[in-house]
């Protein structure tokens, strides 16, 4: 312990007191983790205090000097070809904004008058260097200009997680920054491609006016158009296959939602009626029996879950007529309730139609569940456009707004699934007033039309 209290003063303002027994050197551990520096400070562009966009002021503000200073080496670098104007249009697009919650620095009256004349004298340098040096002429600082605003259009309309790819990439190089990953494939594609593009910049600089401007100018754009190709095919082939997998991603949203809705519908229901009937083995047996035959139907029959995808679903599923009396002729057995049931025109059940007497079976089920009736009414219409179904009930009815997240019955059974196939629900209820369900599917009119035509 007397060792411990030698130790230094910054180290003894971590140490803890070691039990008896335990070695003292960890303390030692602590201090070094205090004294590693944390991530380097970012770059904000000035609110206030500013004479263009606050680049200079931001930048002073992040390295510890004087604006004047940063000021003056943008104004001497733009007599090098405009590299100031470059060095300073660059940092506008990438750094931030500095915050509306942070106080905003003002310049007093002296400073914003440098700032000015230094405007002038690197607007003036950068005339003079071009002047001297040649750089802009024949066309060579025209091009270089459009490539980086361009990337720095890309960089700034990019959102934060393609941000992230390409910052990762170029860990492994400038192949990696394009590519998202290095090799000699992807050396060999970035150096085809600035080749070609230099090629293209060369010959608007290096032509012969006694040849023909015309195939100087159609060179020039067919080496510039496939460099640009060969270095950007990468970004698209890979924003294509981020939409695939985005497309993959919902189709499976959805087929998990319909799972869910359809066990929704038949086991949990079948489970509350077996909670119901405990004390009846008999009654128990009957409903799992029954549960068991339509669970392997739809997971294993013709028409069910597990069918070939390109088989026709509309050819074996009989009509809709036919499909709302067997719904409803399963919840009068289920829930021992009288349901009366008109058809009003009937047509052949699609996949929409199946799903809106799935809807329809549903809203029975609620009103046997919940209404405390012995009788519940459906009414359904076919009409040119679409198909109407009508489930009410004179019973308690019911305030939608208090309804728990945890019942997912009207939520995702019946609202979920129309949404999903295109159609519309509408709910008329009340406490005491009875509960009315608006089932509305949009029948597939064209698609039939155009198979009668072939």
């Amino acid at each position: 312990m007397d060792d411990v209290q030698e130790q230094p003063t910054e180290e003894r303002a971590v140490t803890v007191a070691p039990p008896a027994g335990e070695r003292a050197e960890v303390t030692a551990t602590p201090s070094r983790a205090v004294a590693e520096p944390g991530a380097p400070p970012k770059m904000y562009r000035r609110r206030g205090g500013r004479v263009l966009a606050g680049v200079a002021g931001g930048l002073a503000d992040h390295l510890g000097v004087k604006v004047l200073w940063v000021r003056a080496t943008f104004a001497v670098l733009a007599a090098f070809g405009g590299l100031g104007l470059v060095v300073y249009g660059l940092l506008w697009v990438f750094a931030p904004q500095q915050s509306r919650d942070e106080p905003v620095k003002v310049e007093s009256a002296r400073e914003r008058q440098q700032a000015f004349g230094l405007l002038a004298l690197g607007v003036g340098l950068t005339v003079a260097g071009g002047a001297i040096t040649g750089m802009f002429t024949g066309w060579v600082g025209l091009p270089i200009a459009v490539a980086l605003v361009g990337a720095a259009v890309v960089w700034r309309e990019a959102d934060e997680s393609q941000r992230r790819r390409w910052r990762t990439g170029a860990r492994s190089g400038v192949a990696g920054a394009v590519l998202g990953g290095g090799g000699w494939s992807a050396a060999v594609r970035i150096f085809a491609g600035v080749a070609l593009v230099m090629t293209a910049i060369g010959v608007l600089v290096l032509r012969d006016s006694s040849l023909r401007e015309m195939q100087f100018a159609l060179i020039a754009v067919l080496a510039t158009l496939i460099g640009v190709a060969v270095l950007t095919v990468p970004f698209w082939l890979r924003m294509v296959r981020d939409l695939g997998e985005e497309r993959r991603a919902r189709i499976r949203t959805e087929e998990r939602a319909e799972i869910a809705a359809h066990l929704h519908d038949s086991v949990l229901q079948t489970l509350a009626l077996i909670q119901k009937q405990a004390e009846s083995p008999r009654e128990v047996a009957r409903l799992a029996r029954g549960q068991e035959r339509e669970l392997r139907g739809w997971l294993y029959g013709p028409n069910g879950y597990g069918k070939p995808k390109e088989q026709p679903a509309a050819e074996s599923l009989g009509t809709l007529s036919q499909a709302v009396a067997s719904a409803c002729g399963e919840v009068e057995d289920a829930f021992a309730i009288s349901v009366q049931q008109v058809v009003v025109g009937d047509t052949e059940l699609d996949e929409r139609l199946a799903a809106l007497v799935q809807a329809a079976r549903e809203s029975i089920v609620n009103a046997a569940k919940h209404a405390g009736v012995e009788e519940v009414s459906v009414y359904a219409e076919v009409e040119p456009g679409s198909v109407t179904v009508f489930v009410r009930d004179r019973g308690k009815g019911f305030d939608p707004d208090t309804v728990p997240a945890d019942r997912h019955g009207l939520a995702d059974s019946i609202r979920g699934r129309m949404e999903r196939n295109g159609g519309s629900v509408r709910l008329r209820t009340a406490p005491g007033e009875g509960t009315e369900v608006q089932l509305e599917m949009p029948r597939k009119t064209t698609a039939k039309t155009s198979q009668g035509a072939r």
